[in-house]
């Protein structure tokens, strides 16, 4: 496959629509969420940490270590994303995907199985703000 450019936005909320070939990066919530580099439209999660992946920003472009496996899902794709480009990784055989997992500690299944966290809280607080502004028994005529 071809390197895919992307552009990358600092961003407070990931928002509930994605655009395609944009890495959103939460500093405040520790995490970088994109689409799935390979074009399958599944949501990529990357959280930021030191057990989990890193961000690199250099003034101009970001780059995430280690690569991203996607082995969870359908496509399986893995890439390295270095300076707002992906770059191909090789495809991990069952094996290597179980080893990486068994060393990583990852066994659950992809994390955009449920909308990213940031988007459940936001959705949670809009809830309560919502409860929160309507007038109880005592406020209605």
């Amino acid at each position: 496959m071809k390197p895919v450019r992307l552009t990358h936005r600092f961003v407070d909320y990931i928002p509930e629509h994605l655009e395609r070939g944009v890495l959103y990066v939460s500093l405040t919530f520790t995490t970088a969420v994109h689409l799935c580099a390979c074009g399958c439209g599944s949501t990529v999660v990357t959280p930021l940490s030191p057990t989990d992946w890193s961000l690199t920003f250099d003034g101009a472009t970001v780059s995430l270590s280690p690569s991203v496996g996607n082995w969870s899902y359908p496509c399986q794709s893995h890439y390295w994303i270095r300076r707002n480009t992906v770059s191909w990784a090789s495809r991990f055989t069952p094996a290597q995907i179980a080893a990486t997992r068994a060393c990583t500690g990852r066994t659950d299944s992809p994390p955009a199985a449920r909308p990213p966290l940031t988007v459940r809280m936001r959705r949670r607080l809009r809830r309560a703000l919502d409860r929160s502004s309507t007038p109880g028994p005592e406020g209605r005529e």
